[in-house]
């Protein structure tokens, strides 16, 4: 399989070789999410330009039949730590180690910390003197996941973040919008990239019972945010003759679960579960009649990028970022009902919905490329060094919205076959 999208236009360019740190992600190589996958594209591309990388991943030392981890991925220099496997306390107790570890090391040159959840741990690195930047993903008070405890310690720690920081990565508009209205502070605009696939095989797919062009299908971490529940119901309303195939699972199963369990009792839909073979999940994506996005609330999602660079159609939940993202390309929904004359409508016309992923696929090249990624974060990890800092910048939140305001309504839905 060729993938693309990969230029390096600033490779052999940088002023000074860094250690760069990358902290609060489950490490690589890259098998659970969008922070895995942009830890180990920039890495590894940094590493390539000259830098030295240390990636902080999660131990799995205790797991039955587990081996011993590498110490070193693609150039990149990993540090395996364990954390505490319960839901509120796994991502805080791992980096909380991480920290423990790079300020009682060699002291890296800068530190790319991930997730705003782990603010609290930036004033350490700083004390040692590490600038440090933190991704701060999207807006994780939103997700219903999280109860009101949890939803104020995300308010609280993205107000931790922008004080605390010497800069802020934001990976869509919309986020970039929202710290500017809510702390009067600057954003580092850096998105996600994808590989553009050209090509792929298909033997992958026979395994799991399934033909090129024959499926429809959903990624995603089964939470109510990600609106697994409203696809398969829009699904089930729909008169699709081809199956829905769902890949993904509860990390934490709940009552959510449970429900999209009893939705998927229509036989045309297939629940896989968590699939972590790469190779598998590209062809998955790149031979699927649709991809269908439910997320809302995170900025740039790495899952709707893949299915771009697949070539694939993508039927999204209506949100900013989402709109950001497919453009004039997607086709956008946020009930049942529209997303089954969506699904309807990209069977019922093969030949535009090839066009349309065709177009998805130039614009995921022309927009969401890793070499450029890395740029923006080699440049940033430059001027940290340099002495750039947001630290200061800000005395917290300013705005007036409550924190469990709702969104905005949104536009109206956009059918695919208007996309062109």
């Amino acid at each position: 399989m060729a993938a693309t999208n990969d230029t390096e236009p600033n490779s052999g360019e940088s002023a000074r070789a860094l250690h760069i740190a990358m902290i609060g992600t489950r490490g690589v190589p890259a098998a659970y999410g969008g922070f895995e996958t942009a830890v180990e594209e920039i890495g590894r591309r940094l590493v390539d330009r000259g830098h030295a990388v240390t990636v902080y991943c999660r131990s799995q030392s205790g797991t039955p039949g587990a081996v011993r981890p590498p110490t070193d991925y693609l150039g990149m220099r990993l540090v395996h730590l364990p954390a505490l496997h319960m839901k509120a306390l796994e991502t805080l107790s791992h980096t909380a180690f991480s920290v423990a570890h790079v300020t009682t090391r060699r002291r890296p040159d800068a530190a790319f910390v991930f997730n705003a959840a782990n603010a609290p741990f930036v004033p350490f690195l700083r004390q040692r003197g590490i600038p440090t930047t933190v991704h701060v993903d999207g807006l994780e008070w939103k997700r219903d996941k999280w109860g009101g405890t949890a939803r104020r310690y995300y308010r609280w720690a993205e107000q931790l973040s922008v004080r605390s920081a010497d800069a802020l990565i934001a990976d869509a508009q919309g986020i970039v919008d929202y710290y500017r209205d809510e702390f009067a502070i600057p954003t580092e605009l850096i998105s996600y990239g994808t590989r553009v696939l050209h090509d792929p095989p298909t033997t992958r797919l026979a395994e799991l019972g399934l033909e090129p062009k024959g499926y429809h299908l959903v990624v995603a971490r089964f939470e109510p945010e990600n609106h697994v529940d409203v696809i398969i119901d829009g699904y089930r309303r729909s008169s699709a003759t081809l199956p829905l195939v769902v890949v993904g699972s509860a990390p934490y199963a709940g009552a959510y679960g449970r429900k999209i369990t009893a939705l998927a009792g229509d036989p045309r839909v297939r629940l896989l579960g968590g699939l972590w073979d790469q190779d598998q999940l590209d062809q998955l994506y790149a031979h699927s009649v649709s991809y269908l996005h439910g997320h809302s609330v995170g900025g740039t999602n790495p899952s709707l990028l893949r299915a771009m660079g697949a070539r694939t159609a993508a039927i999204a939940w209506d949100v900013s970022f989402n709109r950001e993202v497919l453009g004039a390309y997607g086709a956008y929904f946020r009930d049942p009902a529209t997303l089954a004359s969506l699904i309807e409508d990209a069977e019922l016309n093969p030949h535009h919905t090839e066009e349309v992923g065709e177009a998805l696929q130039r614009r995921a090249a022309a927009l969401y490329n890793w070499g450029h990624v890395t740029d923006g974060y080699e440049d940033l990890a430059q001027r940290l060094v340099s002495g750039h800092s947001t630290q200061g910048m800000s005395v917290g939140r300013i705005g007036r919205r409550p924190w469990n305001q709702p969104e905005r309504a949104q536009r109206p839905a956009t059918a695919m076959r208007s996309s062109l």
